[in-house]
């Protein structure tokens, strides 16, 4: 079986920061005349060097199209396609590899299920449930579900730190309710759902649970089995893999049941123009081509973060994360919009009257990488009362003496105001 180069990447028994900052060519970069800091990886993590060969090399030794190839570079090409598939099922502990279907992404994950699993069973005045601090991508097919079937959406409030309001999802729960949508991790906040206690409650009201695990898988080891829900979906390109490549897992019984959402190429097992039948799973969810490449360099980031340690990860985020939240908190003027007891590697804030749209402009002139809007994530912000925040997100690759440079920056930029 082929496997792709990843000879960049070497086993640690310490998380050490100098050597993985190596990994990652980019960093090696200057903007505007100053080293990189690299604070937006909540919006699009930057990729090892263990990814870039991966993908570079199945352009350059293997390409081809899968699964129907007899020839060699078709058979290689399937190897390595699947064997990133199977990779994944291992990292977040599915029971089998035929229950990841590789998608674009957490966004067409969503838009699968709602289409595929849920449409078929609304009907006028039924109910989905989603919270106040989700992505746009787990409301608005949800809300397009809505108008075309009658459902209602119903939103399970946070409070002033960014947390859901645990009382309100409980009461909010019924038999009417036909799903939940709830991110793991917000883009927005860093607040870190309890997910698993949430799936406990929506089971005993029969509510299915579509877990958002987009920001999670990057910063905490994910476990479907260990959450209970029905539903998780996930993005390569957060967890330092290519764009353009992601994955929904569920039980291998519930994708039985639900009908193809597109049709065409490699979903089929045989067509006439009379009827078709199709193929089994995974295949049945993945009609025309793949991005087989993308497959690859998903495989290629796990075996990376897998070899790193997600626990080591984590603890060395937490690290930057609690020194980034204090030195900001110095900063008169600056207020941080979520402060939830259980965060992961975000901080969005505000700094004074300055527009976060200057503030991240004239920030980018000292070398630093920030997100600025409203991060797909408007509700946040209305509930907030900001019309968008800054936002500097953590990745395994960052370090204290970067935020210190970031608050330098910042205070320089208060003076200009």
């Amino acid at each position: 079986m082929i496997e792709p180069v990843s000879a960049s990447v070497e086993p640690e028994s310490t998380f050490n920061i100098n050597r993985i900052r190596r990994d990652f060519p980019i960093l090696e970069r200057e903007v505007r005349g100053k080293p990189l800091i690299y604070f937006d990886t909540a919006a699009s993590a930057q990729r090892p060097l263990a990814v870039i060969d991966a993908v570079n090399n199945f352009y350059r030794e293997h390409n081809a199209n899968v699964h129907r190839g007899v020839h060699t570079l078709s058979q290689e090409a399937t190897d390595l396609y699947e064997g990133g598939r199977r990779k994944l099922a291992q990292f977040i502990n599915a029971p089998s590899e035929r229950e990841v279907i590789f998608t674009r992404g957490t966004t067409e994950s969503i838009n699968l299920v709602a289409q595929s699993f849920l449409r078929p069973k609304l009907k006028p005045g039924d109910e989905i449930l989603v919270t106040h601090m989700e992505h746009h991508s787990n409301i608005v097919p949800w809300q397009i579900l809505c108008q075309q079937t009658g459902a209602l959406l119903r939103v399970v409030p946070i409070n002033q730190r960014g947390e859901l309001e645990m009382g309100a999802l409980q009461r909010l729960l019924s038999e009417r309710v036909k799903m939940l949508g709830i991110v793991q991790v917000s883009n927005a906040l860093g607040t870190i759902n309890p997910v698993a206690e949430i799936c406990r409650m929506a089971k005993h009201h029969g509510v299915p649970v579509l877990v958002d695990g987009a920001q999670a898988m990057p910063h905490m080891q994910v476990d479907v089995q260990a959450l209970g829900c029905e539903f998780f979906c996930l993005s390569g390109h957060k967890m330092y893999g290519p764009t353009g490549v992601g994955a929904l897992w569920a039980r291998e019984s519930t994708l039985d049941s639900m009908p193809p959402w597109q049709g065409g190429g490699e979903m089929i097992r045989h067509v006439t123009f009379e009827e078709s039948t199709w193929n089994d799973l995974p295949a049945k969810f993945e009609a025309g081509t793949p991005n087989i490449a993308g497959g690859v360099g998903l495989g290629a980031a796990v075996d990376y973060l897998s070899k790193l340690g997600l626990p080591e990860i984590a603890a060395h985020e937490n690290q930057v994360l609690s020194y980034a939240t204090e030195k900001l908190a110095e900063i008169d003027g600056l207020r941080i919009i979520g402060t939830a007891r259980d965060k992961a590697s975000v901080i969005s804030f505000i700094l004074g009257d300055i527009h976060p749209h200057d503030l991240g402009t004239i920030i980018d002139h000292y070398g630093v990488a920030l997100r600025t809007g409203h991060h797909c994530a408007m509700p946040v912000m209305q509930f907030f009362g900001v019309p968008a925040t800054a936002r500097v997100s953590f990745g395994l690759y960052n370090t204290q003496q970067e935020v210190d440079v970031f608050v330098d920056a910042l205070l320089k930029v208060r003076e200009m105001f």
